[in-house]
């Protein structure tokens, strides 16, 4: 009898998740990086977010919002799973996908990201999970999408105040470039996002949080909060603003391989 061939095994696939006012355009050190290492990698546009067509004021739910992953994880093959990677606001996006399609992903990853474990939000969730720029001042342009008196219904932090907030410590060419194609993120349907209870099948969904110590937005008081409300099962930190995609590109890439090679991926 002939040795059993055995199947290589296939590399990991990312899916990587931004922010409120990002794109998939954030990811593009990220997705060069793991590319040329073999990886594979999807980069989503969330609904009115990147190049995606549709007015960010027109999206009132976050189930609208976030349609585009749930579809691309809806059409995956069957038995193939990917690791999530969630930016910022984008860890509302991964949580809602770990509940839908707990078995398409294989570990769950917050970068900076909002982690919250149950969907009817407690006012200190919001405290922990909602940024707070108060410190700022006047630190956003609303837009009104339903009437000056409706609540808003997209929001951009001001242009002038981008660099400080989102960028300290990110390379200028990086700053410039998202300082050309940040749009408003759907603030309305970010806020009404709800979840149900956390069951037995998201919480076999491994996940892992990166810190980041420099954060303007999500502050790491606000992170340490999340993380001790439902422990991930690692953490990690980067020395990093709120953009570790550009100031701490070459870090990330490296927390991002080693927590792949941690599991068994399909």
């Amino acid at each position: 009898m002939g040795e059993r061939e055995e199947t290589p095994l296939k590399p990991p696939h990312f899916v990587l998740i931004h922010g409120i006012s990002g794109g998939s355009w954030c990811w593009y050190k990220l997705k060069s990086m793991m590319y040329n290492s073999g990886y594979m990698v999807t980069c989503i546009d969330l609904k009115g977010a990147g190049i995606h067509p549709s007015d960010p004021n027109t999206i009132l739910s976050f189930d609208e919002y976030n349609e585009p992953l749930l579809h691309f994880l809806s059409s995956l093959p069957p038995h193939q799973k990917v690791i999530l990677v969630g930016h910022s606001a984008g860890g509302l996006s991964v949580t809602q996908a770990t509940h839908k399609f707990p078995n398409k992903i294989s570990l769950a990853v917050y970068v900076a990201a909002t982690m919250l474990k149950n969907g009817v939000l407690t006012e200190q969730d919001i405290k922990d999970g909602v940024p707070d720029l108060s410190e700022y001042g006047d630190a956003y342009d609303l837009e009104f999408g339903l009437g000056m008196n409706q609540p808003p219904t997209s929001a951009t932090i001001k242009k002038e105040l981008q660099r400080k907030i989102l960028y300290q410590m990110s390379p200028p060419e990086d700053y410039t470039l998202a300082s050309m194609l940040l749009r408003p993120g759907p603030i309305c349907a970010l806020l009404n996002a709800q979840f149900p209870e956390v069951n037995e099948c998201v919480e076999k969904v491994p996940r892992v949080y990166i810190k980041t110590m420099y954060d303007r937005v999500v502050k790491p008081e606000q992170q340490d909060n999340m993380i001790a409300k439902w422990p991930p099962s690692h953490v990690y930190s980067l020395e990093s603003d709120h953009s570790p995609n550009f100031s701490s590109p070459f870090a990330l890439f490296g927390l991002l391989v080693k927590v792949a090679a941690s599991i068994s991926c399909t």
